[in-house]
């Protein structure tokens, strides 16, 4: 499972694990405490959290008792999209620090260009600001690198031309047949690594027959081949599990899709049609 611990590098340098382990959606509690341990288990050296999932102290627990080196896992957590003042993102990171209660960040992001509540609300003059601050906390060296989610062109145009120090990372949603391309040129085309939510389109995808069949030629599951297909497409996936049995498989990942069958992958229609979609990307 070499493929956890190969990097992809961010525009300022900084390492980042290919693969990250998701906790949108994980209960808090125990149960997030066990998915991360599990994950650190496994291998995984990217765990992806957020202050909207309520979770951060459960993770910062996990990594705390794993015994593993701070310096060899990989932490994000995320600005929720509803602060959008300077004063109320210093705050939030500060409460993101001492839920995780570790000595720094290796990746913060604001989590949405408006709040989950407005979804699509213009809030361009209020995400200058907002970036300021993720500026001003990375300046503090509290963390190693800053970016977004969720945004779409137009929001990184927003701010891209004050932006003293550019977004290094997209987080947005991505999966075989709903690929972003818009979006995915234009970050990547500005230096911002493009991550992956949802990339198995939240099991949307398991009962694709395309990807079930084409799975099958590569004897492996259908998760394997989603994750697999975002690494080829230098897109870091970030699946989310809770059994130990997922978050395993999903680690497996160290085999190769042909060129030709990447082209097919490429090609399909949303393989989860009914799958809840960002309404402001695609």
């Amino acid at each position: 499972m070499a493929i956890l611990t190969d990097t992809f590098k961010l525009a300022n340098g900084v390492k980042i694990p290919k693969v990250g382990f998701g906790m949108w959606q994980v209960p808090l509690g125990d149960t997030a405490y066990q998915a991360a341990a599990t994950a650190l288990k496994t291998g995984y050296r990217h765990i992806d959290t957020a202050k909207a999932y309520r979770n951060e102290a459960d993770v910062g627990r996990a990594i705390r008792d794993s015994g593993i080196p701070r310096e060899e896992i990989f932490v994000t957590s995320k600005l929720p999209g509803a602060t959008k003042t300077y004063a109320g993102a210093m705050a939030d990171f500060n409460s993101t620090m001492e839920q995780l209660n570790i000595d720094y960040l290796d990746l913060y992001l604001v989590h949405a260009p408006w709040p989950w509540t407005e979804i699509g609300k213009n809030c361009d003059q209020e995400n200058i600001e907002i970036w300021r601050a993720m500026e001003a906390i990375y300046a503090t060296g509290k963390v190693k690198a800053i970016g977004v989610s969720n945004f779409n062109v137009h929001d990184l145009e927003n701010i891209l031309p004050t932006a003293k120090v550019k977004p290094m990372v997209d987080q947005i949603q991505y999966y075989v047949g709903f690929t972003e391309p818009k979006i995915t040129e234009f970050a990547k085309k500005n230096g911002l690594l493009v991550e992956a939510y949802s990339p198995l389109a939240t099991g949307g995808m398991l009962q694709n027959t395309q990807m079930k069949a084409l799975a099958a030629k590569y004897n492996v599951s259908v998760a394997q081949l989603a994750l697999r297909f975002c690494l080829q497409n230098d897109i870091l996936p970030l699946p989310k599990a809770v059994g130990t049995d997922h978050i395993q498989n999903n680690a497996q990942l160290d085999f190769v899709i042909s060129a030709s069958d990447m082209a097919t992958l490429n090609a399909l229609s949303d393989t989860a049609p009914s799958h809840t979609h960002n309404s402001t990307q695609g």
